[in-house]
């Protein structure tokens, strides 16, 4: 697998009015080792972990220079020198990370699947790893979690989507997700996607039998997809099929579980939120301590 895309092309509402001033994949983070990096870094980097050797990062139009410029282009004059003599080599790290960039663009917002949808052609006809734009990742073991999916990937021969176990209270912002367990609390055989579902609807259809009654599974933030999905969103799209106004992913990861099959991995690690002021905050202080 080469390839990897992940969205960038919301307005984030929900962090205003910081992205008023700052596009919300460019808030910084701190990493273990205590260095302070766009959040879009960290996550590109958790793509090449696992051996990907191309990211395509989906922008809006009035956004590409700008993110072409983090990527693409060193820092400018006496900043620059500046650098060179206490980052000189991580400057030569973030041009080599730049060089595996492809900078795509999503002309109209119109959901998270319109903005999958949009790397089509960049991506043609192969498996590829998707990420959120506004999450990072830690893993639990030597083995990133990228990474995992990706091993998961080749040992089930279909698409993949991380999992983690979230309370029912909170399952009406999610994805939620059920099916048979195929190895108990790791690898499930996915039955049914659905987005953001009411609390109570939740509980009586995609509750798994042996979990904790006020516990469900949704979905952690990361998928390996067979190419397969574009076609399912294309078909959306020209339909105009909306969910909540929008062309949502969530609609074609069903399709696509129907007719190809789906294997859902409890990962082995945390995804962080960064796309709320709250959970950016929890984010600061525990993926920096991870």
């Amino acid at each position: 697998m080469r390839k990897a895309i992940i969205p960038a092309a919301g307005f984030g509402t929900r962090l205003f009015p910081a992205t008023k001033a700052v596009k919300k994949e460019l808030f910084p983070i701190i990493d273990a080792e205590g260095r302070a990096k766009p959040v879009v870094l960290a996550i590109v980097e958790e793509a090449l972990s696992a051996g990907i050797e191309s990211v395509g990062i989906v922008v809006q139009p009035s956004d590409r220079e700008l993110f072409e410029t983090f990527f693409k282009a060193p820092p400018e004059g006496d900043y620059f020198q500046k650098l060179v003599v206490k980052q000189g080599a991580y400057l030569e790290y973030l041009q080599e990370v730049g060089d595996r960039i492809t900078i795509l663009t999503q002309e109209q917002q119109e959901g998270f699947g319109h903005a999958v949808f949009c790397a089509k052609d960049w991506v043609q006809d192969e498996p590829f790893l998707l990420l959120l734009g506004d999450h990072v990742y830690k893993s639990d073991s030597e083995v990133s979690c990228a990474a995992q999916m990706l091993a998961m990937f080749e040992r089930c021969g279909k698409s993949v989507i991380s999992l983690e176990v979230t309370p029912a209270a909170e399952i009406s912002h999610r994805g939620c997700v059920t099916g048979t367990w195929q190895e108990p609390q790791v690898l499930l055989d996915v039955t049914q996607l659905v987005e953001k579902p009411e609390v109570e609807y939740a509980r009586q259809h995609l509750h798994i039998p042996g979990m904790n009654p006020d516990q469900l599974l949704s979905i952690f933030g990361m998928y390996v997809l067979s190419p397969q999905i574009f076609d399912y969103l294309e078909e959306q799209i020209r339909g105009n099929l909306r969910d909540r106004n929008e062309f949502q992913l969530t609609s074609g990861l069903e399709r696509l579980r129907q007719e190809l099959g789906m294997m859902g991995y409890m990962v082995q690690g945390r995804s962080f939120d960064t796309g709320l002021p709250d959970a950016y905050r929890q984010a600061l202080i525990e993926f920096r301590q991870t």
